[in-house]
């Protein structure tokens, strides 16, 4: 996590550096205030993963390790579930209710409810339950 936390170290010493510039420059408080915000993210998540760092052992890519030190599994991923698929049409949904109208935009908060309830719980009914 130290290459991540680093990265987003930079991250914040630009914005950090940019932001007097813009508003000086431009003296709009829109976008200075939405630089100010991406320098505070920006800390957060660089303290965040340089604290991280500290707390756990270092990984091969903080230590200069070999490709095949990351050999190995990376989780389940479920090859015949049509869930996604459900939740990718009902978060369009909800997009577009928040383009052209309310009760579009309900409806579709309640589909990406079920959507979600259905693929969190797809191994716990049915043909493939545990």
């Amino acid at each position: 996590m130290k290459i991540e936390g680093l990265i987003f170290a930079i991250v914040t010493v630009f914005f950090a550096m940019v932001t007097p510039i813009y508003w000086f420059m431009s003296k709009d408080p829109t976008g200075t205030t939405a630089l100010v915000l991406t320098f505070g993210l920006g800390a957060m998540v660089a303290f965040y993963f340089l604290l991280l760092s500290r707390r756990i052992d270092p990984r091969p890519e903080d230590r200069d390790g070999e490709v095949e030190e990351l050999a190995g599994e990376y989780g389940f991923y479920s090859p015949h579930s049509w869930w996604p698929l459900a939740a990718a049409g009902a978060v369009s949904m909800v997009f577009l209710g928040l383009v052209f109208a309310w009760f579009i935009f309900i409806i579709g908060v309640a589909l990406s409810a079920m959507a979600a309830i259905g693929w969190v719980f797809e191994y716990y009914r049915g043909e493939f339950a545990h």
